[in-house]
């Protein structure tokens, strides 16, 4: 029997995580929420999804606009084995309250601070702690992004220490606000929350962030600086991401020199809405310095942690035991590599 899985916030991520949910053979979405008529709203009806309101208050304006829907999030709690919370950032503990309350399992993202559920997740680092785990946390973009190269070179060389700058998109392609759009803005509190978000999944890893808002909608970029505990080579640095899961090595002498290269790459690779859902390295720009690493890698804000959600599914729904498998089976469900 498959798990059933329902959306609280069919927006950016919640209709990605959806798309991804139906395409597994072990889960299957039964519902999904909105708060007003939209686009998304008649997107999900489109794709034969159970559209829910919100709130009650809300079943008025989708009447109003002649879009059905089934009920609200109240009517849909019932019949899910597991919510995946995909509403904006800051309002997660007002609707854990809820899911506690009628005992369904929960799943929130990024924006979220780790202390509401206790335990953040990322498949490859460590998918065992969500291990029927009540409620999780998946970890935001850029925590996902730098967890992916870091963690197995942790794993195969050790790590000292790490800085990394972010230099951040100001917002998604299809908000109408975020950063101001002729300027480069700092973040001035110091240092960065990036650090210890990589923290609460990669246990005592010592790092250190920075990060600017730039006005560009496409990608974040990260410049990352890794003392490894054992030298290396830089073949090997990029031998070993390139067996790493949800990884892809790009290169400029190949043309792909930057952010919206690699966005033009996930189209002809044929992604859906154009996502690129590995995190994209530049194999022409990894540098070894004695044992120090430099590297660039690139991270699409907006599909980035939607395999992610999958794979916490499974841990928490106690569906595979083993993260690799895991990762495989949702890989090749969704088309990554």
């Amino acid at each position: 029997m498959k798990v059933k899985v329902g959306i609280n916030g069919y927006g950016t991520i919640g209709k990605r995580v959806a798309w991804a949910v139906n395409k597994q053979d072990d889960m299957e979405i039964v519902g999904v929420t909105k708060t007003r008529p939209s686009y998304e709203s008649s997107t999900a009806i489109r794709e034969g999804l159970p559209l829910y309101a919100a709130h009650n208050e809300d079943t008025d304006n989708f009447e109003k606009a002649g879009v059905k829907v089934q009920g609200t999030l109240n009517d849909l709690l019932p019949k899910v084995d597991v919510m995946v919370d995909c509403t904006p950032g800051g309002v997660g503990e007002k609707y854990k309250i809820l899911y506690d309350k009628v005992g369904v399992k929960s799943i929130f993202q990024g924006g979220e601070g780790h202390a509401l559920t206790g335990v953040s997740f990322n498949a490859l680092a460590n998918f065992h702690e969500a291990w029927g785990a009540s409620s999780a946390r998946v970890v935001s973009c850029n925590t996902t992004g730098l967890v992916r190269t870091l963690f197995p070179l942790q794993q195969t060389f050790g790590i000292q220490k790490v800085f990394a700058s972010l230099i951040r998109r100001g917002a998604d392609p299809a908000d109408k606000k975020g950063s101001a759009l002729n300027a480069i803005e700092p973040s001035l509190k110091l240092p960065t929350h990036h650090g210890p978000d990589v923290k609460t999944v990669m246990h005592g890893l010592d790092i250190q962030t920075m990060a600017v808002m730039t006005p560009t909608t496409l990608m974040h970029l990260h410049c990352i600086v890794v003392d490894l505990k054992e030298k290396a080579g830089e073949k090997e640095v990029l031998d070993l991401w390139d067996s790493s899961p949800r990884v892809r090595l790009v290169s400029g002498k190949d043309g792909v020199k930057n952010t919206g290269q690699i966005m033009e790459l996930a189209k002809d690779l044929g992604r859906p809405r154009g996502d690129m859902m590995d995190i994209a390295v530049w194999k022409d720009g990894v540098k070894m310095v004695d044992s120090t690493l430099y590297y660039y890698q690139a991270v699409h804000q907006e599909s980035d942690v939607v395999p992610e959600n999958i794979d916490c599914i499974r841990a928490m729904m106690k569906l595979e035991q083993d993260n690799l498998a895991s990762i495989e089976r949702t890989d090749r469900a969704i088309g990554l590599r």
